[in-house]
């Protein structure tokens, strides 16, 4: 077999992981984020290091991590999880301790109010999915990286499977009509400035086919087909998307999801669809038979963008009160927790998951998943939010502050200064660049490194180098006050 050949069967033919362990990878990242805003309070008051030294924390306490938990640590992931949550109840017990115990602290913190226009999890969310994607797809060439977290060949649940629905979700949460923004103009006019708006994803896909077709990169056709790749997708739902929400109320999402996920999977199952996908095998016969599984799962894509926009609409609700925000935490778990009760009835009644198909079960896992992980992510911010009232530090980017009657412009050009300095809202300005970056940096890689025969420490030297290189970029553009807008 050729080096090629070679490649594209070590990511194929593979049936993923279970449920429970890609929700347990849940836990890993709001526990990097809130030990990485705990470091920043015991240095409080910070010393005057220099800006790599932001780059190297944020890099160390986030980036790493991930890298690690899914390579050499991943058959102790467990572990990980557990040493992480010690270190952080360690530490929290000490700034408790060390700043003294104020009277009935939680009823107060409670009634405490928030800074108006502040989601920071869903920003958190969204670049750590990015984040994970830009990991998994080049640890996935190397053998560091375990099979059952890679993409499934047709039924099961890889962690990056999980990954794929993810990144439209995360695109919906902050979609204009998630966010609120009435139409301008007519809705005709709106629908088509969507269209024109993802021109770059067209044209970043016609540059990865083209490139994959030129040099002989190897390719998973099982996965969006001969021609398609991820760029079309996101293009399509996005345009399907905008179409829909300019023709029917936004707050009815769930209704379309549910109601295009329904009739989707009742379309595989009552029709010959679903063979044809998963066993027609005649590719050379014309563009639909070649690219099956990138133009039907369109159907189950826009469905989870759908579902998307509904959460986007309720964390983006205004809210003031730290109980507010714990009891919509609480609302994020619960409706992860229903999501997951009607998940386990569909695989027992109807199928299991299919990203290949993206059916109705991949569509409630992905929406399931993902509002389980954003309030882990939430609950963690909420806790950093007490613990920056209890020490008295609010210099933590990224994260909650607490409203203030005084004016103190101080403090808020110290924040600003903070936020400037942070990998996180750095990644978060330029989340389609480093995409983008991540894609090229993981064929340049494939082209200069043996990925198949490397060992695992020499790949976990070059994940971490190449994710380093993607975050200096972002992080140096950041720095410049630098926004690349492809339209």
């Amino acid at each position: 077999m050729s080096q090629r050949d070679l490649k594209e069967a070590f990511v194929s033919n593979l049936n993923g992981t279970s449920l429970e362990e890609v929700a347990l990878g849940s836990f890993l990242a709001p526990l990097c984020l809130l030990n990485r805003g705990l470091v920043l309070i015991l240095c409080h008051p910070p010393l005057p290091f220099p800006r790599i030294s932001h780059l190297l924390l944020d890099f160390s306490a986030l980036i790493l991590p991930l890298v690690l938990s899914c390579t050499v640590l991943s058959d102790v992931f467990h572990r990980v999880i557990a040493g992480l949550a010690c270190v952080s109840v360690g530490v929290l017990g000490y700034i408790y301790r060390a700043r003294g115990h104020p009277q009935n602290p939680v009823d107060t913190f409670l009634r405490d109010h928030v800074r108006r226009g502040q989601v920071p999890f869903v920003t958190v969310f969204r670049v750590l999915v990015n984040a994970k994607t830009a990991i998994s797809i080049l640890a996935v060439d190397f053998s560091v990286f375990p099979r059952r977290y890679a993409k499934t060949e047709t039924y099961g649940t890889g962690v990056m499977d999980f990954g794929v629905g993810a990144y439209v979700f995360a695109n919906a949460l902050v979609c204009s009509e998630a966010r609120g923004k009435h139409i301008s103009g007519s809705k005709v006019n709106h629908v088509t400035k969507q269209i024109a708006s993802v021109w770059p994803l067209v044209v970043l896909g016609m540059g990865r086919l083209l490139s994959v077709k030129m040099t002989g990169y190897h390719e998973h056709v099982t996965e969006y087909g001969v021609h398609w790749n991820f760029f079309f997708t996101l293009a399509i739902v996005r345009v399907v998307a905008s179409m829909l929400l300019a023709l029917f109320p936004v707050n009815k999402s769930w209704v379309f999801a549910l109601l295009i996920g329904g009739l989707y999977q009742l379309t595989l199952e009552v029709s010959g669809l679903k063979s044809f996908i998963i066993h027609n095998n005649d590719r050379a016969k014309d563009f639909l038979h070649a690219n099956k599984e990138g133009v039907f799962s369109i159907a189950g894509y826009v469905a989870i963008y759908m579902a998307g926009v509904q959460v986007g609409l309720y964390v983006m609700r205004p809210r003031t009160q730290v109980r507010d925000w714990l009891r919509a935490m609480g609302n994020l778990l619960l409706g992860s927790c229903v999501l997951y009760v009607a998940l386990y009835t569909c695989q027992i009644l109807v199928e299991p998951v299919s990203r290949r198909l993206a059916n109705l079960p991949f569509c409630i896992w992905t929406a399931a998943q993902c509002m389980f992980f954003m309030s882990c992510l939430g609950v963690a911010d909420l806790i950093l939010l007490f613990v920056k009232r209890t020490s008295g530090c609010h210099f933590v980017p990224t994260s909650w502050d607490l409203h203030r009657k005084e004016d103190d412009s101080w403090s808020d050009d110290r924040r600003r200064e903070m936020e400037g300095l942070c990998l996180v809202q750095a990644v978060s300005r330029n989340q389609l660049l480093f995409f983008l970056l991540a894609n090229l940096m993981t064929g340049l890689t494939n082209v200069l490194v043996d990925t198949f025969s490397s060992s695992d420490a020499f790949a976990v030297c070059v994940l971490l180098s190449y994710m380093f290189v993607n975050s200096g970029v972002i992080f140096v553009l950041h720095l410049c006050g630098i926004t690349v807008k492809f339209w």
